[in-house]
Parts: structure tokens; C-alpha cells; sequence
């Protein structure tokens, strides 16, 4: 739309936003990597840890294994040496040896106790019993390796001491084995001088040995090597000679590693929970940013709507007080000038009442639109609120009168005819304009405002349909609006809380209505409110209704003009009716009726003499539920109901009856028409049929000469009111004799 700005939209909240969610997403990404991470990590470091547990805990089985073979084998040879002893040594005196027995024995060691070889020697290391010559070889072969442990057991009971028993792990042939020495002794009957030898046995550990062992601790495929050289998945333990400490060779195998069989065994799920895992985390990262990118749109729709107008999308006031502050500041360091311009619709509001509010916003969007197709760029117009614009226009040379023009094409544009609700209905407005430049450095734009409303309202008071610019001459009506609005607030609010106080300075004159028929007898007073103000004079309701309306003093003015012009109308002894006028604002409280018949039972004013008057504006609008009821509630106490003006403005025949009308007033425009213009006879003819043909009484207005009452009277309008009959006066004369049959002066 043409001269729409869109000044004061900066984007640093939303790059902030932005920059906050990418980092925002990002710390959730690295974050779930992260902890993806851990728990791998974890899940690693707890196999390993418990592999470890289980490799140190099979190394000291293994351990502890042959120190049990240790024990186990001097426990075998002890009760090895027992049997040998009881089968070689021979019962009779000499104690000689049988060969055969020990033959037999050492057969039972090698095949029942599993080991390799077992020999039975003498104290100096010769063999006491002789097997087979193989045996006799092997043992030639190997003596000098069991010699330093046969000499340790010889040595102890050489010493004295008890014969020594020994068992090492240690290298025979190349291979590591396991050998011990135990003596055998045999006591004789003649003698206490035992006969002692002792058995030598070994057997080897790498092989058979090693099978078993391997099967009983549960080693994975046990092998014995010189070197340690284990594979990859292999670990190894080295054997030590027990004496000497010297490395007999490594037992290898493949270790039982829970901890990595878990985690091969855990590896798909924890796959497949990464993978879910990272499929979620992706999903909500998506999930964040459309989000956020949702919440950065939604910024934009709220900040946009903060400083736009819902209905037209023009900026809204907000954003037009930045711009014209924006202007001012700019204008302190130019040499051209702006123009501020206050457009406002006349009639309006006639065209919202009788069409409904949408035809009221469908026309708004139509003016915005015309406006806005006449403006130049960098123009721009702003919708104030309800039927109120305002148009900035910067930077202009200061010759340059064209801001004029382009008011005048604006009232003359709103001034053709709107088509609206799709064509089924029509409406015809204008506007009225105030004008004002900004060129003073000090003003504020509350102040440059304020001038062109007060622009505006001259245009509003020359007549409405035209552009007013300001001039200082303006503001001494201005002042003497905002004066009179000031004495007005202490004359019905006064600070002193004394309600004797309050009205002092407003005066009720009434002014007599006549029976069109039974020689224009009085039936009744019209109460309209004067104002004795002491420095202008006596003022009538058009100089001061308005600004009691726009200030919000009417509710206290309507309230004491009906409080005294029942006061007064109880005093008349005729039991005339008195009409008071009703503002639409009053109309609207839903207090109203309880204030009215309030103030009835206070005067002593019978309701049936009370007549209000309304006009047909006040009973239409978004309240008309609301005023429907305050009137069916007020005629239902016989409270009496005029329509004035009518035929003036918007008039739906339909109000008649809604709102229960039961009078109509005559508006004084049609009574002047008659006796110069024959339209006018025939307009007030049928407000009159009209009214007959409701059942409604008729008040015709204005009425100022016999020619006009005649033709009332022939009309058949029921009551009549003018200067013809009475003045305006403080104190009337409610006799019921007819007036003077000549016009006043």
C-alpha cells in the first residue's frame, strides 16, 4: 500500500534470538555426542576393567594351581615313600630289598600317580633298586639335576635333623616338571640305626599335565613355550624354578574376557540405541528449530502488530509518534520542513449505524486505501484509531504549497460515494483535515498533535468537508474551548463537596409546548439548560453540550438538568409534561433507569409526566440490546419516550417500533420549508400520516407563523412549539389559555 512506513522494525532481537538457538542447538548437539560418547566410553572402560579383573584373576588361579601341585605332590610322594617302604624292605634280619615288590610299586607311581619317572636311591646318590636299563639311563642323564636337591635332603639328616622332605618346580630334560625327593626309612628289630633311602619323582607339566591342568582351570587352548610370544588375543604366565628362580618357560592361553564378551555381546544395542538416540536428538534439534523459527515469525507478526492497525495495516499511532519524533530530531538539521495533517471522517458513524460495523470497517479499509493511492514515497499515513488518520509529510521546501493540493484531492476523494458489502450498500462521507508544519525545534510531538487537532477542529466548526491549516489565531478558540471546558468541570465538580454548590451558574428555561387543537392550550415544557458564565455571557447548549461530551461532564449535566426540571414540573398546576433531552452517553449506563426514576421519587414528579428525548443516533450502535432495555424498562413505569429529529438523519422506520417510541418531534428544518416550498408540505404530511398510522403523537418544532400552525393544525399534528407560542423562558406561564395569535419578535 502506497505511504506506508515501516520505520522502527530493527532486527536485533530476532539475530539475537536466532544467534541464541543456533548455539542453543548446537550445545544440544554436542551434548548428545557427548554423552553418546560417555556412555561408549563407560561401556569400554568397564569391560576393560573387568577384563583385567578376570586375567589377574586366571593368572593367580594359575598360581595358586601350582602351588596346590606342589603340596599335592610331597603329599603323594610322602604316601608314596610309606608304600615303597612297606613292599622293598623284606621282613627278614638283614632287611635286604625286594627288588620285585619295588618293581611292582614303582610301576603303580608312574601309571596310577601319573608320573614320568620315579627312582629309589641310596644316601650317596647311586640307585638302590635296579629296574630297567632304560630307567638306569635316564637317570644317569638327569642325576646331575636332582643332585643339589637330593644333597639338601641327605644334608638334613646328616645334621641330626629329621630326614628332609623337598618338592620343586625345576628343569629336567628341557622341560619343566615338577620333582621332589621324600626319604624312605625302614627301622629293624636288632638295631635303632635305620636303613635309609629315599624316592625321586618327577613328572612333567607341558604336557598331559598341562591338558588337564588347563581343563580343571578353565585356560582356552593351554600351550607351554620357552618364550613368550602369545598372540594378539593370548596372554601368557611365566613359571619359575623354585629355587633358583630361574624362568622355566610360559604357559599360554586365550583368556576368558567377560567384560569384552559383554560388550561384542552389547555392541548391536548400543548401536542401535545410538543410532536411535541420534535419530531423536536430530528429530528434536528439527522439532527446536521450527520452533523457534515459528517463534521468530511470531515475533515479527507481534511486533508488526504492535505498530500496525489491525484493520488496514497502516502503522498505528505508536509508530506514527516514533516517526514524527524521528522527523523532529531531523528536522532540527534541515532547512526544509514537514507537515503534520489530521484526517477525519464526517459521518461516519451515521454510516456505522445504520449499515452495521462491518460495512463501518469495510469503509475504513476503502478510505486507507484512496489515501494511501494519492500519497507520495516517503508520505506516510497512520491510522489513529476509529474514523481518525494522520498523515506525515516530510521534508518539503518551504515554498512548496503542493501539501495543500494534496489535502483538497483527499476531501475530494472521500467525498465520492463508497460501494460496500458487495454492493448492497452505499454510503456517502467527507472529512474534514487540520494541518500543521513542524518547524520548531523545542515542539514535542504531543505539541505538534495537539496544533493539528486544533486545526482540525476548525474545520470541524467551518462546516466539515475541507483542510484547515493553522495559525496562531487558532489557539484563542482553542483556549477559549479548554477554559470553558475547565469552568464547566468546577461548576459540576466543584472541590467544595457541598451539593448546594454544584450547577451553580447553569440556568433551566423552559420552553411551552401547545395541543394543536382545544385553542392551543399548554400541554406541556420543553427543558433546555443555559449557561450564565461570568465573563462570555449567557451561552446556549451548542457552545458547551460538545465539550461536555468530549471531557466526560455530560453525565453530570444530563443529571442535573432532569433533576431540576422535575423539581421544577412538580410545581406546575396544570400537570403539564415536562421534555428533557438525553444524551446518548446517558442512554448507555445501564444505571440509567435506576437515576431516573430515582430522581422521580425524589421530586415527587409523577413518571407520566416525564417525557425524554432521545435522537434516533442514540439508539443505534453496538448498545442497542442495552438501550432497548433502559427504554422498555423506563415505559414500563410510564415514562414517556420522544424521537427527536427526526427525518434529519439515518431514519429506519423499524426504530419506531424496536424502541417503543411514543412520540415523534418535527425537526424545525421541515417546518421552515413550509409556505416556500411545496417538498416541504409534503414531507411533514407524511411524518404526520406516519405517526397516525403508528399510533403516535407528533411535535412539530420551530413553529414561527399562523401559515405554519394553520397547516399543522390541518395536518393533523398533535402538539406544536415555536416562537410563535413562547420563548425560552426561566419561569413559564403553564395557564391553560392560548397564546397570542402574532409572531414575535
Amino acid at each position: 500500500m502506497g505511504g506506508i512506513d515501516t520505520v522502527g522494525h530493527p532486527l536485533l532481537t530476532l539475530k539475537s534470538i536466532w544467534t541464541s538457538s543456533r548455539v542453543l542447538l548446537s550445545l544440544i548437539a554436542i551434548g548428545g555426542l557427548v554423552t553418546l560418547g560417555l556412555v561408549l566410553a563407560s561401556a569400554v572402560w568397564a569391560s576393560r576393567e573387568s577384563d583385567v579383573a578376570a586375567l589377574d584373576r586366571q593368572r593367580e588361579l594359575v598360581e595358586n594351581r601350582l602351588h596346590k601341585q606342589v603340596e599335592d605332590v610331597a603329599s603323594e610322594l610322602e604316601l608314596m615313600a610309606e608304600g615303597y617302604a612297606n613292599v622293598i624292605f623284606s621282613s627278614n634280619e638283614n632287611a635286604k630289598i625286594d627288588v620285585v615288590g619295588g618293581e611292582s610299586f614303582g610301576h603303580i607311581v608312574r601309571s596310577i600317580f601319573g608320573y614320568d619317572q620315579a627312582f629309589v636311591v641310596s644316601l650317596n646318590g647311586q640307585m638302590a633298586l635296579q629296574t630297567d636299563s632304560e630307567a638306569a639311563g635316564r637317570y644317569e642323564w638327569i642325576r646331575p639335576l636332582l643332585a643339589p636337591m637330593l644333597q639338601r635332603a641327605t644334608q638334613t639328616s646328616a645334621d641330626g635333623g629329621e630326614p628332609a622332605q623337598i618338592v620343586e618346580l625345576m628343569r629336567l630334560e628341557g622341560r619343566p616338571s615338577l620333582a621332589g625327593v621324600v626319604p624312605i626309612t625302614r627301622m629293624t628289630s636288632e638295631t635303632s640305626t635305620p636303613t635309609q633311602l629315599y624316592l625321586i619323582a618327577y613328572r612333567y607339566i607341558d604336557g598331559p599335565a598341562l591338558d588337564a591342568f588347563s581343563q580343571e582351570q578353565g585356560l582356552d587352548g593351554a600351550r607351554f613355550a620357552r618364550a613368550s610370544d602369545p598372540e594378539a588375543n593370548e596372554v601368557s604366565f611365566q613359571i619359575n624354578a623354585t629355587g633358583s628362580q630361574e624362568p622355566l618357560g610360559f604357559i599360554i592361553w586365550t583368556p576368558d574376557l567377560p567384560g569384552s564378551r559383554v560388550v561384542v555381546r552389547l555392541v548391536p544395542a548400543l548401536t542401535t540405541s545410538a543410532i536411535i538416540v541420534a535419530g531423536l536428538l536430530g528429530v528434536l534439534m528439527v522439532l527446536l528449530h521450527r520452533s523457534l523459527s515459528d517463534l521468530q515469525q511470531s515475533e515479527r507478526k507481534a511486533r508488526h502488530r504492535s505498530l500496525h492497525d489491525i484493520l488496514t495495516d497502516l502503522p498505528n499511532r505508536a509508530l506514527f509518534a516514533q516517526r514524527l519524533g524521528q522527523c523532529l530530531e531531523d528536522q532540527r538539521l534541515s532547512t526544509k520542513r514537514s507537515l503534520v495533517a489530521l484526517v477525519d471522517l464526517d459521518k461516519f458513524k451515521a454510516v456505522n449505524d445504520t449499515h452495521g460495523h462491518g460495512a463501518g470497517d469495510e469503509l475504513i479499509q476503502a478510505v486507507a486505501v484512496r489515501i494511501s493511492g494519492l500519497l507520495g514515497n516517503g508520505d506516510m499515513l497512520a491510522r489513529l484509531g476509529g474514523d481518525e488518520f494522520a498523515l506525515l509529510l516530510p521534508d518539503r521546501a518551504g515554498d512548496d504549497r503542493s501539501y495543500l493540493d494534496l489535502c483538497n484531492r483527499i476531501v475530494e476523494e472521500l467525498s465520492k460515494p463508497f460501494t460496500l458489502l458487495a454492493g448492497k450498500a452505499n454510503a456517502s462521507i467527507s472529512c474534514s483535515i487540520g494541518i500543521t508544519t513542524v518547524g520548531i525545534a523545542a515542539q514535542s510531538a504531543s505539541e505538534v498533535l495537539h496544533l493539528a487537532d486544533i486545526a482540525l477542529y476548525e474545520a470541524k466548526s467551518a462546516g466539515r468537508g475541507r483542510c484547515v491549516e493553522y495559525s496562531a489565531s487558532m489557539n484563542r478558540s482553542a483556549t477559549l474551548r479548554e477554559e470553558l471546558k475547565t469552568d464547566l468541570s468546577t461548576l459540576l465538580r466543584p472541590s467544595d463537596t457541598s451539593v448546594a454548590m454544584k450547577g451553580q451558574g447553569l440556568e433551566v428555561f423552559y420552553q411551552t409546548i401547545h395541543r394543536a387543537v382545544a385553542g392551543d392550550h399548554i400541554s406541556g415544557a420543553e427543558a433546555l439548560v443555559r449557561w450564565r458564565h461570568p465573563t462570555h455571557g449567557l451561552l446556549t447548549p451548542d457552545k458547551f453540550i460538545s465539550l461536555a461530551e468530549d471531557s466526560g461532564l455530560i453525565l453530570d449535566l444530563g443529571s442535573f438538568v432532569l433533576r431540576q426540571a422535575c423539581a421544577t414540573a412538580a410545581l406546575w398546576q396544570n400537570g403539564g409534561v415536562v421534555s428533557v433531552n438525553v444524551s446518548p452517553i446517558q442512554l448507555r449506563r445501564p444505571e440509567f433507569p435506576d437515576e431516573v426514576l430515582h430522581i422521580l421519587d425524589q421530586t415527587g414528579l409523577p413518571p407520566n409526566r416525564l417525557e425524554l428525548e432521545v435522537t434516533e443516533t442514540a439508539l443505534m450502535g453496538g448498545d442497542e440490546f442495552l438501550v432497548q432495555a433502559t427504554l422498555a424498562r423506563l415505559r414500563a413505569h410510564c415514562v414517556m419516550i420522544a424521537l427527536d429529529d427526526f427525518g434529519t438523519g439515518y431514519s429506519s422506520l423499524s426504530h419506531l417500533i424496536i424502541f417503543g417510541i411514543d412520540r415523534i418531534k418535527i425537526d424545525r428544518s421541515f417546518v421552515a420549508l413550509l409556505g416556500t416550498r411545496k417538498d416541504g408540505a409534503a414531507i411533514v404530511s407524511a411524518v404526520v400520516a406516519l405517526s397516525h398510522s403508528l399510533g403516535l403523537a407528533t411535535t412539530a418544532e420551530g413553529v414561527e407563523t399562523n401559515e405554519q400552525r394553520d397547516f399543522l393544525i390541518a395536518a393533523g399534528c398533535s402538539d406544536l412549539q415555536g416562537f410563535l407560542f413562547s420563548r425560552p423562558v426561566i419561569e413559564p406561564d403553564m395557564t391553560l389559555k392560548p397564546p397570542k395569535a402574532a409572531r414575535p419578535a
